[in-house]
């Protein structure tokens, strides 16, 4: 098998469908041998009846698989050890991909050069942002929403890509490891980044990543997830996620060293982070720079629990 997509999910039966069926339209080389991998995340809903109608229709194609241990890296991990292709592509259950996207995404992996793809993941057309929500650099926040835009021309990644639409060879979760399982969405946390801690391991291991643009993916902008209060929330489990990914660090004098680290961001960083939201004039920035101010304080909740803890928290 040459290519296995791996999609996750959980209780989005009512949607589910719209995302297999854009996935089902995929366009590849009649040679390539691919199929599509739905993870069933212990779904409580219709999720089961609507995977298995599409393994129904698409024999060989689609295949389902149910993980009962609630968490989303937990579902990752069993559907990277159940893939069969050689080459492994995320996405997940709520977007709708171009039939190009999977021939896009994993022919760069054919390069001996690239060990792993980010696509271009977009908000849907109809979309329009409110006045506060900046969507272009310097003050974007679209990967609050899945957003990952760089533009029209390939290059290679300094970033680590998002789960919604990305790719490696199967070997390097052999090589690193899989995702890490006190990141990403579960029943006791809401706190993300299992897929871009992951893209950064490799990164920090010297492995190369590309950027490929005309591997598109649409993400929808649900209106209860624009609101300024889940973005804050969002980049203060993003603060802690960050400290989970770099760890508590050794002693310093006996001192536990998260500590200096609460005192280092309970003071200067958060004196200039506070400083420039309420600087702001422009309405952008000054959400921009507010959510900072609410990831700092993430770090400094996190930080603070690995402290009062005896034993530092370990990969999965």
């Amino acid at each position: 098998m040459d290519i296995t997509v791996i999609l996750c999910t959980y209780n989005r039966g009512n949607t589910l469908a719209k995302a297999l069926e854009s996935l089902a339209a995929s366009e590849l080389p009649g040679t390539t041998e691919w199929e599509v991998l739905v993870v069933d995340n212990n779904s409580r809903d219709e999720t089961r009846e609507v995977a298995e109608a599409f393994c129904r229709r698409y024999p060989g194609r689609f295949r389902y698989l149910f993980e009962p241990r609630q968490g989303k890296s937990l579902a990752l991990n069993a559907g990277i050890g159940e893939a069969r292709g050689e080459v492994l592509a995320f996405v997940d259950d709520d977007v709708t991909v171009e039939p190009t996207w999977l021939q896009n995404l994993t022919a760069p992996l054919k390069d001996a050069e690239w060990v792993g793809i980010g696509g271009r993941t977009v908000l849907e057309r109809c979309f329009s942002p409110p006045a506060w929500l900046g969507l272009r650099d310097p003050h974007n926040l679209g990967g609050v929403l899945a957003q990952f835009d760089l533009g029209d021309r390939a290059c290679e990644l300094d970033r680590a890509p998002y789960g919604a639409n990305m790719a490696f060879r199967k070997e390097m979760f052999q090589k690193y490891g899989g995702f890490r399982t006190d990141l990403g969405p579960s029943p006791s946390s809401q706190i993300r980044g299992e897929d871009t801690e992951f893209g950064r391991r490799l990164l920090a291991a010297g492995e190369r990543l590309r950027y490929e643009p005309t591997a598109v993916v649409y993400h929808p902008a649900p209106e209860n997830r624009v609101q300024k209060d889940y973005f804050l929330e969002w980049w203060f489990d993003l603060g802690r996620a960050l400290v989970r990914e770099w760890g508590r660090g050794p002693a310093v004098l006996g001192i536990p060293r998260p500590y200096f680290n609460i005192l280092r961001l309970g003071t200067t960083v958060m004196a200039e982070r506070f400083g420039r939201w309420m600087l702001s004039l422009n309405s952008q920035k000054r959400f921009y720079n507010k959510c900072w101010v609410w990831a700092t304080v993430g770090q400094i909740r996190e930080y603070y629990r690995l402290a009062r803890s005896t034993q530092p928290r370990k990969d999965a």
